[in-house]
């Protein structure tokens, strides 16, 4: 019989530590309502401990679904992250505290500089006291794969008998080799089924050699019951352990693995897509499962063997990851009936009347400019809708733009509103696009820099939509801002600001701290 394979999410916590990815709590609350359509068992919502914001964010996807996914948040082994996180999940239907302490040599002599028996007590104590808070306590013991194995075990045995209910073992710093790390796991799922055959084994796999996921399933086959996770391998440095990748490698080798996971695969491609617009973080054109030509072929000898049959080629069909070729073409004059069904059909939630009918004022707006709206042209529209937070007197919102551009003094003007003020000014730069973010840094006041600009066309035709992203940064910190519309200027222009208020977002979170 199949085991059944658990998979944790950590996106909104691990994934979000990549610079410039950061999310809203708008945001979060959107991908995570994707998360749950994914079907993930397990949710890690963020760090509570680190900020007010993330605290927040935390709370409120417990608001949004821990009623339907489990939800747990990281803490490190200290009475007050762990106070933090509680507080954050207690009203999930099944919260878990995460605690991470490392155990190798180099985390225990250099990182916390005390004697290893005085590391492994921090782990007990915080184990003990998180289980006097809730009956679900998952320990991590950082950087294992470069551990002392028995040191390792001993932590591992310690904490279990303080009531660990989960045991991730981390290859923190993609430093493992599958036969290796298939190895360790092999070891430790042994030695704890006999000391409590109810404890889950989990594995955290990085990509710094480009073997997360061979790793993962060498600990898969060797014993591991959870896996944890990101959507497109988005993680620190060079990422986490891609989720689609471990998914479909083992539906498409259920042989082999002899195991399963409860994902919706058909939601892969879309939640793949969302957290490309949500954080502005292309994924390369040849990443395995949701890259853009991961079920393109151009050879001749491909293509002629694909139209004799498609299994010459293909091991898995688009399909099976919602990779449908089916194209959706909608007009000013499709009606709300037919565009609220194709939205639907995207997996979107339209039951709220006034967000609906906001949604189709901005539809009707895009297919005037457009005439032709495909599916691609209303997911973005949608997404984009849902994660746009409301302005507030913080925020700055943009009224009207000129631009005039020339090879002698391209010139911007702006006019914004913050609140109940609006602010107008010109500036002349390099170009137009230069110009527009010279006199928007001259109207909010504050001197960032912009780190990277790019543009993306995400539909056909010469009335394309486009995708700005940019980066910015402000007082040390980078910022993402990102924006889609029809007329570019436009779009980088709301891009630039979106990137401006998540700085003053940032500094009024850092202000209630």
């Amino acid at each position: 019989m199949n085991r059944k394979i658990i998979v944790l999410d950590t996106t909104l916590r691990d994934g979000e530590q990549v610079p410039g990815a950061k999310l809203n709590v708008l945001q979060k609350i959107e991908f995570a309502h994707q998360l749950e359509r994914l079907n993930v068992d397990i949710i890690e919502a963020g760090f509570p401990a680190s900020s007010a914001g993330d605290f927040q964010a935390v709370q409120e996807i417990v608001r949004s679904v821990g009623d339907s996914v489990s939800i747990t948040a990281l803490a490190r082994a200290v009475k007050s992250d762990i106070d933090a996180v509680y507080e954050s999940i207690k009203l999930a239907q099944n919260p878990l505290i995460h605690i991470v302490l490392g155990t190798s040599n180099v985390h225990v002599e250099k990182k916390f500089n005390r004697s290893k028996e005085a590391v492994m007590q921090m782990g007990v104590d915080a184990v003990k006291y998180a289980k006097t808070l809730l009956p679900h306590v998952q320990y991590s013991t950082e950087d294992a794969s470069r551990s002392e194995f028995e040191y390792l075990w001993k932590t591992i045995e310690s904490v279990v008998k303080a009531g660990a209910t989960m045991i991730n073992v981390p290859d923190t710093v993609g430093y493992a080799v599958p036969e290796e790390f298939g190895e360790l796991i092999r070891k430790i799922n042994e030695r704890l089924k006999n000391l409590d055959e109810k404890v889950i084994l989990s594995v955290h796999c990085h990509n710094d050699l480009g073997l997360a996921t061979a790793n993962t399933l060498s600990a898969i086959k060797n014993g591991a019951e959870k896996i944890e996770v990101t959507i497109n391998g988005l993680g620190e440095r060079a990422g986490n352990t891609s989720l689609e990748e471990v998914v479909m490698g083992i539906k498409v080798r259920e042989n082999h693995f002899k195991c399963s996971t409860d994902i919706n695969t058909k939601e892969i491609l879309k939640t793949s897509r969302l957290l490309t617009h949500l954080t502005g973080l292309d994924v390369q054109v040849n990443k395995a499962i949701t890259g853009e030509n991961a079920f393109a072929h151009s050879s001749g000898i491909h293509q002629d063997g694909l139209l004799k049959n498609k299994q010459v080629y293909e091991i898995m069909s688009p399909e099976e990851v919602g990779a449908e070729s089916m194209e959706l073409i909608l007009t000013a004059r499709s009606g709300r009936h037919a565009f609220k069904n194709a939205v639907e059909k995207m997996g979107f939630d339209m039951s709220d009347g006034e967000d609906f009918e906001s949604l189709f004022e901005k539809f009707i707006t895009l297919a005037d400019t457009k005439k032709e709206v495909y599916d691609h042209d209303v997911f973005y529209l949608v997404t984009n809708h849902r994660s746009i937070e409301a302005s507030s007197s913080q925020l700055y919102e943009l009224v009207s733009f000129q631009v005039v551009t020339n090879d002698l003094y391209p010139t911007a003007t702006i006019k914004l509103k913050k609140g109940s003020e609006t602010f107008k000014d010109s500036a002349v730069g390099d170009g137009p696009i230069d110009a527009l973010f010279s006199v928007i840094k001259t109207l909010v006041g504050l001197e960032v820099e912009l780190k990277d600009y790019k543009i993306n066309s995400l539909s056909r035709g010469k009335e394309a939509i486009g995708r700005v992203n940019l980066r910015i940064e402000y007082q040390g910190k980078i910022y993402a801002g990102r924006a889609l519309d029809t007329d570019i200027s436009k779009a980088s222009a709301m891009a630039f600001l979106n990137g401006i208020n998540a700085a003053l977002l940032d500094a009024t979170n850092d202000n209630l701290n």
